[in-house]
């Protein structure tokens, strides 16, 4: 008892210290794992944490270690099969789509290659490393690339890399895996490629059928709300079991197609299910890789302890990752600068470490030659470039020169037409744009302007986790709701707000200089009901040139007076300085413009100011 409370504890300790200190959580995980298992033996007479000991003490004696990894990794594949989209993956850029298709062809033949070479592995055993180092995954990419300030079109390809290569690399695993179970009793035969039929039908079945078994009941409400999760959970594991029953090692395949048939169908629950899914992944991959670290032995560490493996590290992550990087941004318009900063960061992921313990303990429990290296390699290979790309890619980004050294990417928080005003006009004027809202129907609108939206709660973590963000130096509260509004500027002012964060003025503060924040946002006089009321009538933005700095005083005082006319920014070429509340001490360039919204202001040879009437 006091053991499995142990690694409970050491396992949400360490997604704590990777929450901390802003790294991938699998990395502090395998090094508590290793510590409290193989290298305690160095001080110590047995492991601290023993999940298997003779085959029958232990956490987990005989064969339950194996169940557990399985019914574990299961729940883990089926998550990642509720991530990806037809869509997603169809709407992608080419460089997106030759990364999960072309790149991950180099990767399985350049690893197959380089580790029968320089191993001795048979070809089975050196094509399923290769398949297993193909998976990156989000887990590892977004806390590197968090505090890395970079375009947005390079961190959306390294997202959404990771995103959708999760399960697609999965995917290949276990049909190589299954290929190689298939025939593990001796050469691939024709019984051996029945088996392997059998696999892929049963598994494809199984994961088809109860899928849409299960989102029929959901629709139809025949499983209560209260039991969704449950009962979507214990679905899972039945068709892992049932479809592993009718063809052995069918289960994985089975759960992978579940998750993605499910992912791509009109689903009402599934962010419900996405969340539930993720707080019990985040338990299980906690105490899944303690377990899986501290069951490597002493031996199996000394198996990879020679120069070979020093050389196949090299030959992955700086040969054969560059080369199908290259090879998929060809004809893409990337820089060179920005290609070979995707060729370095390339960390294997918590997908891959997790299904090579499994893989590795089924194969060699079947007598499969060379499957004792599976584990210890790809642990080599997740550890070695997650720590390479943990320590490094801040400093390789300022040395090719993608570290942006000054943030001008705006949020807006609320997806109104005001707001979709003035996006669309910053983005007209080449700034790097983004909506957040909560509201489905104003961010549909939003993106069928054309305009980068999301829905998003403010409340939620998931928006500082989102790397794409990473070029966000301006934040803008332009919400009807005060308190959300001061949150928003609370919470993530110091996060996306660095050059400049703003809020409307509430309604108290209108008029009133006692109350006026520095927060205020382009007038002091104008509220979010007024600015909704001149967009509603005047939706258009209109720019006229400013002369002097007292001309640019003079036309705010006469936004001041009519509450029809709301200035915006000044702007000179593409440069563009946000109007604060307390306009009158922005400095203003020569040649620069006033971007208002409202009633157009027109000025007459003799300097009269004269503007449309409101429309009836």
């Amino acid at each position: 008892m006091l053991e499995l409370a142990g690694i409970i504890i050491l396992g949400i300790l360490a997604q704590w210290v990777a929450w901390r200190f802003k790294i991938p959580a699998i990395l502090p995980l395998i090094i508590i794992g290793l510590l409290v298992g193989p290298i305690a033996t160095l001080y110590m007479d047995a492991k601290i944490i023993e999940p298997i000991w003779n085959g029958e003490k232990g956490l987990f004696p005989g064969d339950s270690l194996f169940y557990f990894v399985s019914l574990a990794i299961s729940i883990i594949l089926f998550e990642g099969g509720l991530t990806l989209k037809r869509t997603e993956i169809l709407n992608t850029g080419p460089v997106i789509g030759k990364l999960i298709s072309i790149a991950v062809l180099i990767t399985f033949t350049g690893g197959g290659v380089a580790a029968h070479y320089i191993f001795g592995l048979s070809w089975k055993i050196s094509l399923l490393f290769s398949a297993l180092i193909i998976v990156t995954g989000p887990t590892v990419i977004t806390p590197i690339l968090r505090n890395i300030p970079l375009k947005k079109d390079l961190s959306s390809i390294l997202k959404w890399e990771g995103i959708l290569i999760d399960p697609i690399g999965a995917l290949f695993a276990v049909l190589v895996f299954e290929f190689i179970s298939a025939g593990a009793g001796g050469e691939f035969t024709l019984v051996a490629l029945e088996e392997f039929g059998k696999i892929v039908l049963f598994g494809f079945t199984f994961g088809f059928s109860f899928a849409h078994a299960l989102v029929f009941s959901i629709k139809k409400k025949l499983i209560p709300h209260y039991l969704l999760n449950v009962f979507t959970l214990a679905t899972v594991l039945g068709v892992f079991v049932l479809s592993d029953s009718f063809a052995h090692e069918s289960g994985l395949l089975a759960v992978v197609v579940m998750g993605m048939v499910m992912g791509n169908m009109n689903l009402p629950n599934l962010k419900e299910l996405l969340y539930f899914k993720e707080s019990l992944s985040v338990l299980l991959i906690s105490i899944l890789f303690i377990l899986l670290s501290a069951n490597i032995n002493m031996e199996d560490l000394y198996l990879i302890y020679r120069w070979e493996t020093a050389v196949l590290f090299a030959i992955i992550a700086f040969v054969i990752r560059p080369l199908g990087v290259f090879a998929s941004s060809t004809h893409s318009g990337l820089k060179l600068n920005e290609k070979l900063f995707i060729s370095w960061v390339g960390p294997r992921g918590i997908v891959a470490a997790g299904i090579a313990s499994l893989f590795g303990s089924k194969l060699v429990a079947q007598g499969v030659q060379g499957a004792e290296y599976i584990t210890p390699l790809v642990f080599m290979i997740v550890l070695g470039t997650v720590l390479l790309n943990a320590t490094t890619a801040r400093l390789f980004a300022k040395m090719v020169g993608v570290f942006l050294k000054k943030s001008n990417g705006i949020m807006i928080v609320g997806a109104s037409k005001f707001s979709r005003i003035i996006a669309s006009y910053l983005k007209d004027h080449g700034r790097s744009v983004v909506l957040v809202d909560t509201n489905a129907s104003n961010i549909r609108v939003a993106k069928e302007q054309g305009l980068d939206a999301i829905t998003a709660d403010i409340y939620s973590d998931s928006i500082s986790d989102d790397i794409e963000f990473n070029n966000i130096g301006f934040l803008l509260a332009l919400t009807g709701n005060s308190q959300i509004n001061d949150y928003a500027l609370e919470r993530f002012s110091d996060r996306f707000g660095e050059n400049g964060a703003y809020r409307l003025v509430h309604s108290n503060e209108i008029n009133n200089p006692n109350k006026n924040s520095d927060a205020g946002l382009f007038s002091a006089t104008d509220d979010y009901v007024n600015m909704m009321e001149v967009a509603r009538y005047h939706g258009k933005i209109h720019e006229i040139t400013i002369r002097s700095q007292d001309h640019f005083k003079g036309l705010i005082e006469i936004t001041k007076t009519d509450n029809d006319i709301i200035p915006l920014f000044v702007r000179k070429d593409n440069k563009i300085d946000i109007i604060p509340s307390m306009a009158l001490n922005l400095e203003i360039e020569e040649g620069s413009v006033l971007a208002y919204l409202g009633k157009q202001i027109v000025e007459k040879d003799t300097g009269e100011v004269v503007m449309e009437e409101k429309p009836s």
